[in-house]
């Protein structure tokens, strides 16, 4: 499903911006500062409602303007799909899909999904676990209809115990039936990531070697609460340190992916480059089980690759990004290292920009 048409206005520093992609490889090369990972941003806010590198909303706007809008074309199938998202310094947002408003970026995500590699995407290893779920998750969403529900759910029944919980007393009566339905949303939504987490381990054991050896490297899936004890009897052998802590400890909004070098903690042991490699491989990976389990592909945006790999972990990457038939779009600051990577296949359906100060140039010197 790739984004055949990119419009932008006064997001960051592009301004008037209106460019259409190769269905296949889009390369935007130019010095730093010069917009690049603006466009990059572009294509995110269309596919997340928001931008990848800041949940902050008032730096994307232009500073002589007071809303910015993002409007992309996206081929599904034989249909042709509009997404636009305007947003404003007062907060105002309005996402549009098809030309009719819709109320949550799910909506958008449905219609782009969008995978990010960047200086930030190092978090999955060194962050927060809420990191790492939202990498698990966004499997799930993508090929579980029911996913969004339960994860809805999940979160307003966290809500209504945890109010609870912040009180001076409370009975057992008023938080039962908050824990009875924390206990069903706890299981159907480890079920569904379970399932999954299965079928990315299989693809990722198989991918990863070609980008890193590590033999005693292990990835494991925690649910969030003792695993051989069910979650209601973990909630009534935690309610004393839930009551003190006011919120809700044991659940599947603790869940975490342990990515382990033999007994420690992958961050802890591997190197920068190391880091780099395996981030990677998480990445493709995740794109790659996704086309097998939709018959669809994601958008993937790479910021700055040449800085990230060298050269023939590009041509890994590249290998796989062209298996998996994706659209991508790549930054870079020099064009000619931009390219090498992609000269081994010429019959790729490709295309260059120059940006500079916010304008986007086809490379041979048209305007896009």
């Amino acid at each position: 499903m790739p984004l055949q048409r990119l419009a932008v206005n006064s997001l960051r520093n592009l301004n008037a911006v209106d460019i259409h992609l190769s269905n296949r490889i889009n390369l935007f090369y130019g010095q730093n500062g010069s917009g690049k990972t603006s466009v990059l941003e572009a294509v995110s806010v269309l596919g997340l409602g928001r931008s990848f590198r800041s949940h902050k909303l008032k730096p994307l706007i232009s500073t002589e303007d007071d809303h910015f809008t993002v409007f992309g074309a996206v081929h599904e199938s034989d249909l042709l799909r509009k997404v636009g998202v305007m947003r404003s310094r007062s907060g105002d947002s309005l996402f549009k899909l098809d030309g009719e408003p819709v109320s949550t970026a799910s909506a958008l995500a449905e219609c782009l999904p969008v995978q990010v590699i960047n200086a930030q995407t190092f978090q999955l290893l060194e962050g927060s676990p809420k990191q790492r779920r939202q990498f698990i998750d966004w499997l799930v969403f993508h090929v579980e209809p029911e996913f969004l529900s339960a994860w809805k759910g999940l979160q307003r029944c966290l809500k209504h115990r945890n109010s609870l919980l912040r009180r001076d007393r409370i009975a057992a009566a008023e938080l039962a039936p908050w824990d009875l339905e924390l206990c069903l949303l706890a299981e159907k939504i480890d079920s569904l990531r379970e399932s999954r987490i299965q079928q990315f381990l299989s693809v990722f054991e198989t991918l990863v070697a070609e980008f890193i050896a590590l033999d005693d490297l292990k990835l494991s899936y925690q649910r969030g609460w003792d695993r051989d004890t069910p979650l209601q009897e973990v909630l009534a052998e935690t309610i004393e340190r839930d009551s003190r802590q006011g919120f809700t400890y044991a659940g599947p909004h603790r869940a975490d992916l342990r990515i382990m070098v033999g007994k420690q903690l992958a961050a802890d042991v591997l190197s920068r480059g190391q880091q780099k490699l395996l981030v990677c491989a998480l990445r493709i990976a995740q794109g790659y089980v996704f086309s097998q389990q939709t018959q669809r592909s994601c958008v993937f945006l790479i910021d700055d690759l040449p800085a990230e790999l060298d050269s023939d972990f590009q041509s890994i990457m590249a290998r796989w990004l062209l298996k998996m038939d994706c659209q991508v779009l790549i930054t870079g600051v020099d064009r000619d290292t931009l390219e090498s990577v992609w000269a081994e296949h010429p019959t790729v359906n490709r295309k260059v920009f120059h940006v500079e100060h916010g304008r986007v140039v086809v490379a041979d010197g048209e305007n896009t």
